[in-house]
């Protein structure tokens, strides 16, 4: 954990590039009262910097941070962390979108998937607490065909480009079919190709997709399907870059390790952990690297 000071320089630097017209001078968010003196740039920073390193327990994090008080001034408690993460979730989020499209702005081939993040383990659903209060967001019971698994929690739904970056992504019930996720789509995007697996194939979505936004969806036909024919060439390509996306989340930056107590600190660590993702991409982009080798973009 030498570098952690080095990679949250570096990766503040980077937050700073791409949040213009969205913090003031100090990179602050408009707000009233007392301006603090960490900026909310730097609370995202730090965040991604734990996600980088692994460091998904706020506590471990500020145990860490002890050796490092005279490198980050100003630095906040653990509580104002909290706190201040979530307050900062919309921005982050921003931020990564600008930083998606500095990486491939003119992409019209994307691949879409989604990935069970349980909260808990399956024994222990009935007693959770997250969420009982709110039955909209709650997490539920879900199946994932490709693990022939059940659990309890979400699926993180996303839309990657060929290269590898994710460019929109949503957080839904562990219950809900995969393929509503495509009715937003439709609304944010306009004369792509879409390549989904065989759970996205339905006939209705595909024609509402094309009349509504010229949005082809490709998906391999079930081989009891009439009329059935072979996978097409870029159907595995975009499969392979999808489902290493996923491996990434879950081993480097612990996507199914949940601390929160609460969903809205859920959904802002989610954020922070695409964010990580899409930001040492970009790390690996602007130095010629390969983008998939986000483990080793700041050494």
């Amino acid at each position: 954990m030498r570098n952690l000071a080095a990679n949250f320089g570096k990766i503040l630097d980077i937050c700073k590039n791409f949040s213009k017209n969205l913090v003031d001078e100090r990179g602050n968010m408009p707000r009233r009262g007392v301006v603090p003196r960490f900026s909310d740039l730097e609370v995202i920073a730090l965040s991604l910097t734990a996600e980088k390193c692994s460091v998904d327990s706020e506590s471990y994090l500020f145990s860490l941070l002890e050796e490092y008080k005279s490198d980050i001034p100003n630095l906040i408690s653990r509580r104002q962390f909290n706190d201040r993460r979530k307050f900062t979730a919309n921005l982050c989020e921003q931020i990564r979108k600008n930083i998606a499209l500095a990486i491939d702005a003119g992409e019209d081939m994307f691949c879409v998937d989604s990935k069970p993040v349980p909260i808990c383990r399956f024994a222990r659903a009935k007693r959770c607490k997250l969420g009982k209060n709110d039955y909209a967001t709650a997490p539920s019971f879900g199946y994932c065909a490709s693990q022939n698994c059940y659990f309890f929690g979400y699926k993180l739904h996303a839309l990657c480009g060929i290269n590898g970056v994710i460019h929109s992504y949503d957080m839904s019930k562990a219950n809900v079919h995969d393929i509503h996720y495509l009715q937003d789509i439709k609304h944010e995007y306009s004369r792509i190709t879409i390549i989904g697996d065989k759970g996205y194939l339905s006939t209705s979505v595909q024609l509402d997709l094309f009349e509504t936004s010229e949005i082809r969806l490709e998906v391999p036909y079930r081989s009891n399907q009439k009329d059935w024919q072979p996978t097409f060439p870029p159907f595995a390509k975009a499969r392979k870059r999808v489902e290493t996306l996923f491996s990434q989340m879950v081993d480097q930056f612990m996507l199914c390790r949940n601390y929160a107590k609460q969903q809205v600190g859920l959904f802002a660590r989610i954020i922070s952990k695409v964010s990580a993702l899409t930001i040492l991409q970009y790390i690996n982009f602007i130095n010629n690297k390969p983008i998939g080798r986000v483990k080793y973009a700041l050494l």
